[in-house]
């Protein structure tokens, strides 16, 4: 029998009230890949950080390649040849990707970084063959280059375990085949990875075996070839579940479009985007990573600035646009990147939910905190968000939890059009069924919708029209009933899908 790379047994984590983590008895087998499954907040997330050594565990025992493990931190992780690459990404920003991968284990001459270091990364990036620059900056990379740099860190550490979290939610289909292609070179290195993953397809096709979370507990472990996608999803709920989409609800009769956009350009991302969604209409923007479709969100809602090209509101032109314009006007925007651009880490649920508009808590000249906290805390009750506490920090709250957060914000300003980029990113499949029937229902109730996911089924399923973006343009608008989705890839790619067959 294989040996485990890693052993708990017992191990508990309590997050103060919060009970994160309950007598996890699990083995990680050396050189395998080993799937954590769960509905957010089932304690897959927390139980990968007690491996990397981000938390420490406050009972249970714990050993990492046959010795026992005491006091356990990422640096004495690492040491020990166990990596996490987190959701949330930790790399830094002004330094380039070579830099980045090398982090804290830089050869060093006469106090400066050695010249070798362009070197050792191009034999280190031959391997998966990422084709990074390694001089680029990291924060001008898409967040799936992103990714790759914090794959070839845990490289480069020569890490024997590899804690994964969510490593495709910024990927393209793609991009995740080749991840997929650099998991099982891992395992043929007999390098063991653990794989946390909300993608069960993903699950089922790369992950030899899988542990299935509940409520801080493990319900099961066994082979990924005895699962299906519906016998996971009923040991993470506790219940059967369908997996189906709600099915999207006819636009408002009018001829004036909700939100109008025509030629619009933006730097070099944004060329030429054109579409326009109705009032209560739900609307599809799909294009592969790189097509320019976040840029072109954050410049109607005016996060950045726009080169040329109209936006109309209600049939009224839009200009001098700004997020603080945008929310006066009635435009929202739930952002890709949730911590870096929507949520503030550190300030608490009702603080984020608040701060869009915290003029409607005004009296006699100050923020009335009760009457924001009975707010937000009818909002927490309705987007069911866990834990129910207004005034938790929203940085401890499962990534999921962090969404319908950001969903809250915006409910709490009444808009009337919502621009949605990548709403279900690191969402389970429980979670992320909730989500689609409040997008369903924002939209019946008049709002309308402009759905961005790398998610095509996704995009697809729930949208009535949808707009093809390539290299920053809308190329095609398609309806999703007459569309097969191989179609849609073919036409993103640039191929005629009769031709390829």
């Amino acid at each position: 029998m294989t040996e485990a790379a890693v052993r708990l047994r017992g191990v508990s984590k309590r997050f103060g009230a919060t009970q994160a983590l309950a007598a996890v008895d699990l083995d990680i087998l050396a050189g395998e890949t080993h799937a954590l499954v769960g509905q957010n907040g089932a304690g897959k997330s927390t139980l990968g950080k007690i491996i990397g050594g981000v938390y420490e565990r406050d009972a249970g025992d714990f050993e990492a390649f046959g010795s026992p493990v005491g006091r356990w931190s990422p640096r004495l992780a690492l040491e020990n040849g166990i990596a996490v690459i987190h959701q949330e990404l930790s790399l830094v920003p002004e330094l380039s990707v070579a830099q980045n991968v090398f982090l804290g284990i830089e050869r060093h001459r006469f106090g400066l970084f050695d010249g070798s270091i362009e070197g050792r990364f191009e034999e280190l990036n031959e391997r998966p063959n990422f084709r990074l620059d390694p001089r680029a900056r990291v924060r001008d990379l898409r967040i799936a280059d992103q990714q790759k740099v914090e794959i070839l860190r845990a490289l480069a550490r020569d890490a024997r375990l590899i804690v994964m979290d969510e490593p495709t939610s910024a990927l393209s289909i793609d991009e995740s085949r080749h991840l997929f292609d650099v998991l099982a070179w891992l395992r043929d290195d007999q390098r063991t990875v653990v794989y946390v993953s909300h993608f069960l397809d993903e699950v089922l096709e790369t992950c030899q075996r899988v542990t299935v979370m509940r409520d801080g507990r493990v319900i099961r472990t066994g082979l990924a070839s005895d699962e299906t996608k519906e016998s996971l999803v009923s040991g993470m709920l506790g219940r059967s579940m369908e997996l189906t989409f709600p099915a999207a609800p006819e636009p408002a009769a009018t001829t004036v479009p909700a939100l109008r956009v025509e030629q619009l350009s933006a730097g070099r991302a944004v060329i030429d985007v054109s579409f326009e969604v109705q009032p209560g209409e739900i609307i599809g923007i799909a294009g592969l990573v790189g097509s320019g479709r976040s840029e072109a969100m954050r410049a109607i809602f005016g996060a950045d600035p726009a080169d040329a090209g109209n936006v109309s509101l209600d049939g009224e032109v839009y200009e001098e646009r700004s997020p603080t314009a945008s929310v006066q006007r009635g435009l929202g925007m739930i952002p890709e990147d949730r911590r870096g651009q929507g949520l503030i880490a550190g300030m608490t649920v009702r603080g984020n939910v608040s701060l869009a508009d915290l003029r409607q808590y005004v009296r006699g000249g100050l923020v009335s905190r009760s009457a924001e906290r009975s707010a937000v805390s009818r909002l927490i009750e309705r987007l069911d968000i866990v834990p129910r506490r207004p005034e938790g920090d929203v940085a401890t709250f499962s990534g999921g939890n962090q969404q319908k957060v950001l969903f809250a914000k915006w409910l709490n300003v009444s808009p009337r059009v919502l621009l949605l980029d990548e709403p279900t990113r690191g969402v389970d499949v429980g979670a992320k069924r909730n989500l689609y029937d409040l997008i369903v229902g924002l939209a019946a109730d008049g709002i309308g919708i402009v759905l961005v996911s790398s998610e095509l089924e996704e995009v697809m399923n729930l949208s009535r029209r949808v707009y093809l973006m390539h290299a920053g343009r809308t190329i095609e608008e398609v309806d999703p009933t007459e569309t097969s989705m191989d179609d849609v890839l073919f036409r993103l790619f640039g191929l005629n899908s009769e031709a390829a067959a």
